[in-house]
């Protein structure tokens, strides 16, 4: 059957793998702090005897996009969104450490401060607990402020601070959780310049036109692989007809 039978069949696949990238990224086009994946084709040529005449390609995601997504107003409290670069620490569910723009953050009934997801919030010495409180207060640079039960309304006490990092986005990488770390598994070392804006919470930075726009695209090719595929089968019945007919 003609070589080009397979390299038909390649690209249709690849196709399939980056229209599933592209489709994630449009899922979470309304996910809080949510970073797009790239998509790219590299062109790889088949190795062996002769004259190397064919080429397969592979699609991988190299990297994410670290723009920052759209800030919106909420008006709560425990909303924070990092203003500028930056990651807030959490303890992802395997236990290490890992980091997130998504700024929802809520009480467990034991007191512990967590994401939306239900992950852990890191402050100086581990996962963060508050006391029964009746406000609380997050400072611009991550502290936390509450005024405890009983206590008048100018009693503030600063219990604790969330670990907030700023590591080079190289070194960095998204897991299958969705959470970043640092590609060589480190800590990273709590950065003070990183500042939150308390009340607001950070969109995704996916762009819904050009991910429709890539999905177009990425629906063409796939649909010219196939015709490719069914043109190297016609004109291998046809080869095959005349061999019969001599």
């Amino acid at each position: 059957m003609d070589k080009a039978l397979y390299v038909g069949m390649n690209a249709a696949s690849q196709n399939m793998l980056a229209q599933a990238v592209n489709a994630n990224n449009l899922a979470n086009a309304s996910t809080t702090g949510f970073r797009s994946d790239f998509s790219q084709a590299l062109a790889l040529q088949v190795q062996g005897d002769g004259y190397l005449s064919r080429a397969y390609n592979q699609s991988e995601t190299p990297a994410s996009d670290f723009a920052q997504g759209p800030l919106r107003q909420t008006g709560n409290d425990m909303d924070i969104a990092i203003q500028g670069e930056g990651w807030i620490s959490v303890v992802a569910r395997d236990g290490s450490e890992a980091y997130s723009r998504a700024g929802e953050l809520t009480l467990s009934p034991l007191g512990e401060l967590m994401t939306a997801d239900g992950l852990p919030v890191l402050g100086n010495a581990g996962p963060i607990a508050l006391p029964p409180f009746e406000k609380l207060e997050i400072g611009n640079d991550g502290t936390l402020s509450i005024r405890e039960l009983g206590q008048g309304p100018q009693v503030m006490s600063v219990l604790d601070r969330i670990k907030l990092v700023n590591p080079n986005t190289q070194d960095l990488v998204k897991g299958a959780d969705g959470l970043f770390r640092r590609r060589d598994g480190a800590e990273e070392i709590a950065d003070g310049n990183v500042r939150v804006a308390a009340g607001y919470l950070e969109g995704s930075n996916v762009n819904v036109v050009d991910a429709m726009v890539e999905m177009i695209a990425l629906t063409r090719n796939y649909e010219l692989n196939i015709k490719l595929m069914q043109t190297a089968e016609r004109n291998s019945e046809a080869a095959a007809t005349l061999l019969r007919i001599q």
